[in-house]
Formats: structure tokens, sequence, C-alpha cells
């Protein structure tokens, strides 16, 4: 089976595993999403700190939830990102899979 990129394959995303067709591509992306971030980052402290409503027992430390509980949950779905990209480098050899794994290691542990 040849995963050439054909007319109507399906495959031409294969072309985005090669690391001189990605870097640019992602270096053109890399300011919109950090603004999308950083637009979704205020809003959600906004939410957070300000409309969430406080608990009647807890009071204002209640509030941590709205910052620990995502938190906690992006580090496991980022080590189930890593997972992901292992097994699809190991599945097709790519060079690039292993960079990404290496790249998301750090902030998973963060």
């Amino acid at each position: 089976m040849s995963f050439t990129a054909t007319a109507g394959s399906g495959f031409r995303l294969f072309r985005f595993a090669a690391p001189h067709v990605f870097y640019p591509l992602a270096g053109r992306m890399v300011p919109w999403f950090v603004a999308l971030a950083a637009i979704f980052t205020f809003a959600g402290l906004y939410v957070g700190f300000f409309v969430a409503p406080t608990d009647h027992q807890q009071g204002e430390s209640y509030r941590i939830i709205f910052i620990h509980v995502p938190a906690a949950w992006m580090g496991m779905f980022i080590y189930l990102v890593m997972a992901f990209w292992g097994a699809i480098g190991l599945a097709f050899n790519t060079r690039l899979s292993f960079m990404m794994v290496r790249a998301l290691a750090p902030t998973g542990a963060i």
C-alpha cells in the first residue's frame, strides 16, 4: 500500500509530516494561536473569578477549583497527546512525531 498523495486519496496531510513543510506553516500560525490562547485564558479567568458564584460554605476559597481542575485535566490531556504522537511515530517512522513528543513533555510535567 502506497502513501503517496494522489487526487482524492485523503493522504494529502502526510506531506505535513516533513519538517521542512511543517515548520513554515507552524511559524505562520503561532501568532494566531497565541492570540486565541490569550483570549480564552482571559475569558476563563474572568468567568472563574467574577461570574461564578461563591460557595455558601467555603466562600471565596472555592474558586481555586476553577484554576486547579482545568490545569490538571490539561496536563493529563497533554500526556494522552504525547502517547498519540508516539504511536504515530512508531507506526509511520516520522521524525516530526517524536519531535512533538519531546516538545510536549515539559508542558505536561508543568
